[in-house]
């Protein structure tokens, strides 16, 4: 090959050579400079997930928060047994972030049942407060925790039931009354005062303090033998309700269950000591529930020999006891209330087929908040209170409601009184609104408790008592103390 074409072969090759160089600089450069790339967003490298955000199937993200260090773990222990109950039913009574009132006064012996007192605030004595406590007088429902101390305001019905209560002691009387009234009227208030005059003075006091935890189905129970008709015990309930009556008569400035001793010869399954009190009886029957309601019987039979003090036998939400209860029988029919040992032996003596031979007051508190429906009690009320205001008018029966015809005849002094006397056996004691004296009395109390801040004159007190619906003593208190604006 001659030499000028080789050199121009090689010249070439050389040529191509550094072209190939060149390019492989160039790809080597634009490969570091692609890093810096303004391209499309879907040339781009995955962009990493956030910590704590989930990607849903559709691409949405959503906020996954981890329970923190501080947070309190579920460990399912579930709470003990009946510790969800007592919670509920709580009472606090004191409140020592509440000013002490210097002007209280507490209730006495001497004048509990006078009329000077209408109109005023009494405290309730410490001894009187734990019987009361004792027998479940106080409601979760009830502002005691708002105060110091427990104290109650004397108000008209107050002293009507104050009169009962002293005409039934002196004359040895028994004296029956139904309380009736609105929503948050005071009715469970007004028995519980009740029960407070009945512990200064000394009776004996039995209390059922809810009609519904005896008829609905939440405790033994069994057909008493030789019954007829076939009545039904429940012995843990009348166990539980001996150690009321024995925790509330029998206190430490008051010893009376120890100082009577059993006269009579009980037929009781256990045998009883010789010359036993009746503290002693009745401890009988709480550690033997089986043997419980033969102790309440002989436990009655004593209270009502010559020379006892009277007693006041009450309940709360009487409704639930005029109806048939949550019981079945051997045939798988309920078991009507009055059926039931306990509230039979209540009925009895309000329907004054019984009485006290030594005096005493038989109570029942109606309810407007947890009351079922009861066409034969309704109606017994409602001509009783037509009957105080116009003796000439009466109501008259809804033929269209189911009648219960035991509920009729246990309360037919109410709708057909026959009874000529200035107190009749069985009447009504209606409890409405507050005077404005009586709302003026209840209000300087929550003032000089701290409480209430602001000037009480007539102005305040008219414009409160307006808006509590004319004294409801309940709205009255939300209004006053309870709700803030």
């Amino acid at each position: 090959m001659p030499p000028p074409t080789c050199l121009r072969s090689f010249s070439q090759l050389s040529l191509d050579s550094a072209a190939r160089a060149s390019m492989a600089s160039r790809a080597r450069a634009h490969a570091q400079m692609a890093c810096f790339s303004t391209s499309a967003a879907r040339y781009a490298n995955p962009v990493s997930k956030k910590k704590g955000m989930a990607q849903t199937k559709k691409g949405n993200k959503t906020l996954n928060v981890k329970k923190g260090r501080n947070t309190v773990q579920d460990t399912g222990k579930r709470p003990a047994q009946g510790e969800r109950k007592a919670a509920r039913k709580r009472i606090v009574l004191t409140n020592d972030n509440a000013l002490e009132v210097a002007t209280l006064k507490d209730m006495t012996k001497a004048d509990v049942l006078s009329e000077a007192n209408q109109g005023r605030v009494l405290g309730i004595p410490e001894a009187t407060v734990d019987a009361l406590r004792a027998v479940e007088a106080f409601k979760t429902t009830q502002g005691w925790s708002l105060f110091r101390r427990p104290a109650t305001l004397m108000r008209k019905e107050t002293i009507e039931l104050a009169k009962v209560m002293k005409a039934a002691e002196d004359d040895k009387k028994t004296l029956r009354r139904v309380l009736s009234g609105e929503r948050l009227s005071g009715k469970s208030t007004l028995l519980l005062q009740g029960l407070s005059m009945a512990f200064v003075r000394q009776w004996i006091v039995i209390n059922l303090p809810e009609a519904q935890d005896i008829i609905n189905a939440h405790t033994e129970y069994a057909p008493l033998p030789d019954s007829q008709p076939t009545q039904y015990t429940q012995e843990t309930y009348t166990a539980s309700l001996l150690s009321q009556i024995l925790k509330a008569n029998n206190t430490a400035e008051n010893p009376m269950l120890e100082k009577i001793k059993v006269t009579t010869s009980p037929a009781l399954p256990l045998a009883l000591p010789a010359d036993a009190t009746l503290k002693q009886l009745i401890e009988l029957g709480i550690v033997n529930p089986e043997a419980s309601w033969p102790v309440f019987v002989a436990l009655w039979q004593e209270l009502t020999q010559p020379g006892r003090p009277p007693i006041m036998l009450a309940v709360d939400g009487t409704a639930h006891m005029m109806k048939e209860s949550d019981y079945l029988n051997a045939e798988v029919k309920p078991i009507h209330s009055f059926d039931l040992t306990i509230i039979r032996h209540f009925i009895d003596h309000l329907s004054g087929a019984k009485s006290l031979p030594n005096g005493g007051v038989i109570l029942a508190a109606t309810s407007q908040s947890n009351a079922p429906s009861t066409p034969a009690l309704d109606f017994s009320v409602q001509v009783a209170e037509a009957r105080q205001v116009d003796p000439s008018k009466t109501p008259r029966w809804n033929p269209y409601k189911n009648i219960d015809p035991r509920v009729m005849e246990a309360l037919k002094d109410l709708h057909s009184p026959t009874a000529k006397e200035q107190l009749k056996p069985l009447d009504v004691i209606k409890v409405g609104g507050l005077s404005k004296d009586e709302a003026r009395s209840i209000m300087e109390y929550y003032a000089e408790s701290g409480m209430l801040r602001a000037k009480i004159d007539d102005g305040f007190v008219t414009e409160k008592w307006s808006l509590a619906g004319m004294g409801n003593i309940g709205e009255l208190e939300r209004a006053s103390v309870r709700l803030r604006i």
